[in-house]
């Protein structure tokens, strides 16, 4: 292993661990584990049980979307994949994609390139849905982020960022079109790459089934964190924290393993802006996220132990 793979795996859990102990200078121990004590688990599994109907729908949209190469993957196999990477990234960041593919090539015989290339087009329409409840966030809650900008920040100087940021745009494109050799090509190559794997997703023969389960996930996603608010008691958040929260802890988990540590700080701060206390606001975001890893340790590693035991009766059993 070379060293940048080292600090890919190293900054991350040293930050993670800088994280952790940063959220628990804000919070004692014991009064974190009252909130664990008397949380309404009744509301926790629900919001599991919404985040395992997304895993679910995932598996069966990566199915869906090996079908037309010419492969039929058993459904099975496809659950338990998608719960392995789950587990997988929570040790080794975008990992979990690797052993998703490798997988279904052991398992399945699906050539592991071909697996890969599914689940690169998935992250890209995830990425979109993600940047949409962005944008609907935006949208909605306009006003509040508005005066929120305007109140810690020089309106002149935002107005001038972003002109200066469309005028750096048009510059780029001018200059990334004439593009033919060097860095720049790369990355004109990389863009053109990215907008074809967009538009292969609305190439499909069922696309508005992929379109849906794909809806569907990001909307268990959402429903996964609104559930689990009313586990503390009296904590009431509007649906412009619940959006804005969710994205927080979104890029948390995005940033670091699994989002150990910057997830429950990132949640609060969220939450924070629309009046939480902070002490409900970061036990909050520790019973989110001992919640949703532990439901991934614990699937995830069944998966583990079962993929060969399945896989094994399968080729036991004598075909017709």
């Amino acid at each position: 292993m070379n060293i940048k793979k080292i600090l890919k795996t190293i900054l991350p859990l040293t930050l993670g661990g800088f994280l952790v102990w940063y959220s628990l200078s804000e919070i004692s121990l014991e009064t974190l584990g009252k909130y664990f004590k008397e949380a309404n688990y009744s509301w926790i599994f629900l919001g599991l049980f919404f985040g395992i109907l997304s895993h679910l729908s995932r598996a069966y949209r990566w199915k869906f979307m090996l079908e037309p190469l010419g492969f039929k993957p058993r459904f099975t196999n496809s659950v338990l994949a998608v719960l392995v990477g789950y587990l997988v990234n929570l040790a080794l960041p975008r990992a979990g994609e690797i052993s998703r593919a490798t997988v279904m090539a052991n398992y399945e015989k699906i050539p592991f390139e071909k697996c890969f290339g599914t689940i690169v087009a998935e992250r890209i329409a995830d990425l979109i849905m993600m940047l949409s409840i962005v944008a609907i966030t935006l949208f909605l809650q306009f006003d509040f982020i508005y005066e929120l900008l305007t109140k810690n920040f020089n309106p002149t100087r935002i107005i001038t960022g972003l002109v200066l940021f469309i005028i750096a745009f048009f510059i780029f494109r001018f200059y990334l079109k004439k593009a033919n050799s060097g860095f720049l090509l790369k990355i004109k190559t990389f863009i053109s790459g990215l907008i074809e794997g967009i538009t292969s997703i609305f190439k499909l023969k069922n696309k508005w089934t992929f379109i849906f389960h794909t809806i569907f996930i990001w909307a268990m996603y959402v429903a996964m964190f609104w559930a689990t608010i009313p586990a503390i008691e009296g904590l009431n958040v509007p649906i412009g924290g619940i959006l804005i929260g969710f994205i927080a802890g979104g890029f948390a988990i995005a940033a670091t393993n699994g989002g150990i540590g910057l997830y429950p700080v990132a949640v609060a701060g969220a939450l924070a802006l629309f009046g939480i206390s902070e002490e409900p606001a970061i036990a909050f975001g520790w019973i989110m996220w001992t919640a949703q890893t532990a439901m991934i340790v614990i699937f995830g590693g069944l998966a583990f132990l079962l993929l060969p035991i399945y896989n094994r009766k399968q080729t036991l059993i004598p075909k017709n």
